[in-house]
């Protein structure tokens, strides 16, 4: 959180856009990256989502890339978003588009003396470019303009660092930083490089720049030891739900797609949740009762956003675990966003990297409410007697911040949901029983209740869990 008397930093953004020919001979935007196979059907499968609805990731630098998808509008939109969410004030913009990056710059000198003037002459504390650098073109870059600069990998690194509540959180973020961190010093230069052997090379010793990498690997060990630590007393507490019949729903999604706020409509919870990205980092869990009566545990987790640097991946590979050992997948895209196809398209690449894209799953088309009348009207529900399980097909639409389609979320949940499923039975159960006709009562929904001989006989669709209590009272 921003301190009231802290001034916040002017920011200059920079988006880049890249360009070579096609085979056709048509200008295409790319990345040194290949789309995959998986990838295309990927985005090609989000693509007739979105349609059909009327409507992060977790990318290493060498995964799949979707950028293509994106405009160079819809990526300055959300460098923008990034920097809002950093506490940066915006004091100017500047669009460089290039048929291929220059090595030593990223783009031509010419621009960076233009982007030094325009930032220069706006006050501009920052300077933040849409796409990653390696330490010598922040050198260079940096020397030319005259002003800090950072890349999307950093910035994205900041907010989570100001984010994370949870010593958990706190600690994943540390690494991935110090990760960042140690290519940085390595880049420093052939003079900071150690002292090597031999006549006329002995030297004081340890350089600064060796100090400084030791200090920094003796820290990584020692958080990835608390992170396992963590992981462990995870690993138990998820141990003792999962020995209770409790089905768990994990919601992912792109970052800021309304996944805190339709957690907190259904659980009844009040997670802090924000329009800022990444506002969710540590994963909470909370219980709900369904329309059965069933309890069932949803997960939130920390929203996804392309180009997402490689070492966050791997920090936060204890949290995902929930989204690998979750029953069922709420998948919730925000409907109302002109890029909801390419967003789904990067949520199934992390799906697929964490090897949860085969789990039964329910999309959710949130935000629906800020959708116009018309789009509105002609959104349609899937039917679950038209689809299998597993085909990833089951759409609802809902709207999280007005509790439009909440109930019916709530019971397509409990349909899809086979941990401790009810059965419909006639009971037999007698009145001095109150203790068991009190649970039936909090843990069945009754449809008939009757009153014979001291006997209450009550039809119902209980859980098995219960039914296995209330056994040899059940009319066969």
């Amino acid at each position: 959180m921003l301190n009231p008397s802290e001034r916040r930093e002017r920011a200059f953004l920079v988006g880049v856009e890249f360009r070579t020919k096609g085979r056709a001979g048509g200008a295409r935007k790319t990345n040194s990256a290949t789309i995959t196979p998986g990838a295309q059907a990927a985005r090609d499968h989000a693509t007739s989502v979105a349609a059909s609805s009327s409507s992060s990731s977790f990318l290493a630098a060498d995964s799949p890339d979707f950028s293509s998808d994106f405009t160079s509008e819809d990526s300055l939109d959300e460098l923008r978003a990034l920097a809002t969410s950093a506490g940066a004030e915006i004091a100017g913009e500047f669009t460089q588009r290039r048929d291929r990056p220059e090595p030593a710059t990223l783009i031509g000198k010419g621009k960076l003396e233009e982007i030094a003037g325009a930032s220069a002459s706006v006050s501009a504390d920052v300077i933040l470019f849409d796409h990653d650098l390696s330490p010598s073109q922040q050198r260079n870059i940096e020397r030319v303009v005259d002003t800090r600069v950072i890349d999307r990998t950093q910035l994205i690194l900041d907010i989570f660092a100001r984010h994370a509540r949870t010593r958990e959180g706190q600690l994943q973020v540390e690494l991935a930083q110090l990760e960042y961190m140690l290519p940085r010093l390595a880049g420093r230069g052939v003079e900071m490089s150690q002292i090597r052997g031999g006549i006329g090379t002995r030297g004081p010793g340890e350089t600064q720049l060796e100090t400084d990498r030791r200090k920094i690997f003796r820290r990584v060990r020692h958080v990835k030891q608390q992170i396992e630590n963590v992981r462990r007393i995870r690993a138990q507490q998820r141990q003792r739900r999962e020995s209770v019949p409790v089905a768990t729903v994990a919601l992912v999604g792109y970052t800021n797609a309304g996944k805190s706020t339709l957690f907190n409509a259904l659980t009844k919870s009040n997670v802090a949740s924000s329009s800022r990205m990444f506002a969710t980092l540590d994963p909470t869990i909370r219980g709900a009762e369904l329309p059965s009566k069933r309890k069932v545990l949803f997960s939130d987790t920390v929203g996804f956003i392309r180009h997402l640097p490689h070492t966050l991946v791997s920090a936060f590979r204890a949290t995902l675990e929930e989204v690998q050992r979750a029953t069922l997948i709420m998948q919730v895209s925000d409907a109302s966003s002109p890029v909801s196809a390419e967003q789904d398209a990067q949520v199934e690449s992390v799906l697929k990297e964490l090897e949860a894209d085969k789990k039964p799953r329910l999309r959710v088309m949130n935000k629906i409410d800020l959708l116009l009348p018309k789009q509105r009207e002609s959104l349609r529900d899937s039917d679950l007697r038209d689809h299998d399980l597993l085909n990833h097909e089951q759409i609802i639409h809902v709207s999280a911040a007005k509790g439009i389609g909440l109930s019916t979320l709530l019971d397509r949940v409990d349909a899809l949901l086979d941990e401790d499923r009810p059965r419909r039975v006639r009971l037999r159960i007698p009145q001095k029983e109150g203790k068991m006709l009190a649970l039936l009562e909090a843990r069945a929904r009754i449809y008939s209740r009757q009153y014979q001989d001291g006997l209450v006989v009550l039809e119902a669709d209980a859980p098995a869990s219960l039914l296995r209590r209330l056994r040899e009272w059940v009319v066969e």
